[in-house]
């Protein structure tokens, strides 16, 4: 027998058709989700393709995770499937994130022989869940970078602190005792009160202008790693390749910091990478740094799987990087009395 869109379907075809029992049928039907399209006398329900097609597409809702009340909405119009779907996705990255979370928990903690550790480790990770761990994370820079602009602040963080898929017990470690700090108020306190002088004052302020931070990021991606492998490579301060590096560089920095490329930029330039290590180290080891922000970066840097920040640069030295930059320095910039600009090559 032929059927035309105008058939009626008893609700075991129904069931068979959409894979749905007869019974979430009847309960898809009474809760007025989908209602039958034409009820017997006997009591018999009976269902047209429309209403068939809306018991395929809340299967296939439904196995996706999809709730009830969210299937509702979606059928009455007070959202639509696209919003629906980017909610959904949004919840499943959330589970995916938090269960490869505890599977690398478990897998550091299987691996670990010292039944001892195993138990400290374990009661460390279980005191705190994986999202109250994010929230914590959250508020210390919100309190801690109160006195920053959100650029800084974000910056600041840096790379935020990730277990792996497959943690050594170290990084569990640090992973409890990062938290341990957060919830410290005394270290937040200290934390902010660095942050604020170091980059909120002085010096600072400057440094964290986004003018100056979108130049750090676009040299650090871009002239900087360049020169940095001229150098080396062995290639001379004075190749002509070295010297376009150079003044490309320069460039960057009269952009960024609104200076014009003159005697007075080669100079600040000169200098300031000679004593790029000492300034450096003397950060690195300052008792304020390595009681708060440092400490924070070193226990993230172990979480990460990353080094610790030093005063290395891809491995070599500042020092041996500054020293040949200066020299690459003398030998593009003008000579006295030569104009700005004129030893582009």
């Amino acid at each position: 027998m032929n059927k035309t869109n105008d058939t009626l379907y008893p609700i075991g075809d129904v069931a068979h058709r959409t894979g749905l029992a007869v019974s979430a049928i009847r309960f898809y039907s009474d809760e007025g989700i989908v209602p039958a399209t034409e009820v017997t006398s006997a009591g018999h329900r009976f269902y047209g393709v429309e209403a068939i097609a809306r018991l395929e597409f809340i299967r296939t809702l439904r196995d996706l995770g999809t709730g009830l009340d969210q299937v509702r909405r979606l059928l009455d119009g007070e959202t639509n499937l696209h919003y629906l779907l980017a909610e959904h996705l949004e919840m499943v990255e959330e589970q995916a994130a938090e269960l490869g979370v505890r599977r690398a928990v478990l897998r550091a903690l299987v691996r670990q022989d010292d039944p001892g550790h195993r138990i400290t480790l374990l009661q460390g990770l279980v005191a705190m869940p994986d999202t109250a761990r994010q929230q914590l994370l959250d508020d210390f820079w919100c309190e801690v970078g109160a006195e920053l602009s959100p650029e800084e602040v974000e910056r600041l963080r840096g790379g935020a602190p990730r277990l792996p898929d497959d943690p050594t017990a170290e990084q569990l470690e640090a992973w409890i005792a990062l938290a341990e700090l957060l919830r410290d108020p005394q270290f937040r306190a200290d934390t902010r009160e660095y942050l604020r002088d170091t980059s909120a004052a002085g010096g600072g302020a400057a440094m964290a202008a986004p003018a100056v931070q979108d130049f750090i990021s676009s040299a650090a991606a871009g002239v900087m790693p360049k020169l940095m492998a001229a150098q080396v490579t062995g290639l001379a301060p004075d190749d002509p390749h070295t010297r376009r590096l150079v003044m490309q560089y320069a460039d960057e920095v009269a952009s960024a910091t609104g200076m014009p490329v003159n005697d007075q930029l080669w100079n600040v330039m000169g200098r300031g990478f000679r004593v790029l290590e000492q300034v450096t180290q003397e950060a690195l080891n300052d008792s304020d740094y390595l009681a708060s922000y440092g400490r924070y970066l070193s226990l993230a840097a172990t979480i990460n799987g990353q080094p610790e920040p030093d005063a290395e640069l891809d491995g070599a030295s500042l020092g041996d990087f500054g020293e040949w930059f200066f020299a690459s320095i003398q030998a593009a910039r003008p000579s006295p009395g030569e104009p700005i600009g004129s030893r582009h090559v």
